[in-house]
């Protein structure tokens, strides 16, 4: 019996916790309270800065508030602006669109892959035209996006591309690291982030004068090495704290270990649940050399749960003792601020024209990365959870 309906839960004990951390963590913090510099004039972010560019193979970091902030100061330094398109895609969390809107600019949706999470690279080289002003592709969940042809769409057209990498610490093209390929990559440590210090945010990037402006306006519009108001950029105080980064530089040297470990935990999930029927595992793209697996993503096959609906299939998951999520349950072109936004510039999208994005946002549900940091058990007992709730499905009917 389904422990939502009264049964014995596949798993009673909790999956291994996160955030990790531990001395060195405590150590760093402690470091930054005793040199009474806690904001400006300190040393760790600029450290934290120069080591995560190293770590994704860029020259340049600018640390920021968060990843959101991170998204908006990039296409600001890009010049983006009222009017101007952004192809981007419709299924990924709000900020990568709220960012376009706040800057009065439009995204332009194109489909995500058939299968897949992320946006279709043939559709983006399609969508890209003379008044199209920036490409803002989203590595959901530490998937890469097939990037060859995002590529050779912006050198094609002229057109920049920023990396939504919030969800890509450390993921890997076809030997590149996420976070270098576009002009700019944007990076989240928000709480459940691969890596994280409860908030916070970076900019990768290797052009010098980017990087400049990308600090300034991180930084209330002061350009770097020059008295307060010499400037003659209007900015925000997006900046980093000096606790945030030290965390940050700590959490990085754990980074490389705890991806190596979900790696190996992933495979071997997908290799027992090759025989569900009801539940599909979302794999990474092929040329994908590494990946974080933020996300454990799972498709529950709308026509083998007839008549049951996601939330439903998550909330049976969460009575078995697994930490599910029914992820983005509307493709964004339908979140209601969103959706007056394109209607007030005279853009109606019905649900016909992104079959794919409709049926992600229907059928893929989200299991927190933490449950690929134990051991085999962890692992199998996601696995039961999957497979019980599959035999059981006309119990949630």
């Amino acid at each position: 019996m389904l422990a939502i309906k009264g049964g014995k839960p596949v798993r009673s004990e909790p999956f291994p916790s996160w955030p990790v951390w531990g001395r060195e963590e405590e150590e760093m913090l402690l470091s930054v309270l005793r040199s009474g510099v806690w904001g400006l004039g300190g040393q760790m972010v600029r450290r934290f800065g120069e080591e995560f560019a190293g770590y994704v193979r860029c020259r340049y970091g600018v640390p920021c508030m968060n990843g959101t902030t991170a998204l908006k100061i990039a296409l600001r330094a890009l010049g983006i602006g009222p009017g101007d398109r952004v192809v981007t895609t419709p299924y990924t969390f709000l900020a990568t669109s709220s960012v376009i809107l706040e800057l009065g600019a439009i995204p332009l949706y194109v489909d995500v892959v058939e299968g897949g999470v992320n946006i279709d690279s043939r559709l983006v080289w399609e969508s890209v035209d003379g008044g199209v002003k920036a490409i803002l592709p989203v590595h959901i969940g530490g998937h890469p996006v097939e990037m060859d042809l995002v590529e050779k769409a912006s050198k094609s057209f002229g057109v920049p591309v920023v990396e939504d990498a919030a969800e890509a610490h450390g993921a890997e093209w076809r030997g590149r690291r996420i976070g270098s390929i576009g002009v700019m990559g944007c990076f989240s440590f928000q709480s459940s982030k691969v890596m994280t210090s409860g908030e916070g945010g970076i900019i990768t990037l290797n052009d010098p004068e980017l990087a400049d402006t990308c600090s300034a306006l991180v930084n209330c519009g002061r350009r770097p090495n020059r008295d307060w108001y010499e400037g003659d950029l209007l900015g925000y105080n997006y900046r980093m704290t000096e606790f945030q980064a030290a965390i940050l530089l700590s959490q990085l040297r754990r980074l490389d270990e705890q991806i190596e470990r979900r790696q190996r935990n992933f495979e071997e999930l997908a290799r027992l649940c090759r025989d569900l029927e009801g539940f599909r595992l979302i794999r990474p793209p092929e040329g994908t050399d590494r990946t974080p697996h933020y996300l454990v993503i799972i498709q529950a096959d709308g026509g083998y749960f007839r008549n049951v609906s996601k939330q439903k299939i998550v909330e049976a998951l969460r009575a078995e003792g697994i930490p599910a999520s029914v992820g983005w349950p509307v493709p964004l072109y339908r979140f209601p601020p969103i959706k007056r936004y394109l209607e007030h510039h005279g853009i109606r999208i019905s649900p016909g024209e992104f079959p794919n994005a409709e049926r992600a946002a229907a059928e893929y549900l989200f299991v927190h990365h933490r449950v690929l940091l134990g051991d085999s058990r962890e692992v199998e007992d996601v696995y039961r959870a999957l497979k019980k709730i599959e035999q059981h499905a006309g119990d949630l009917a």
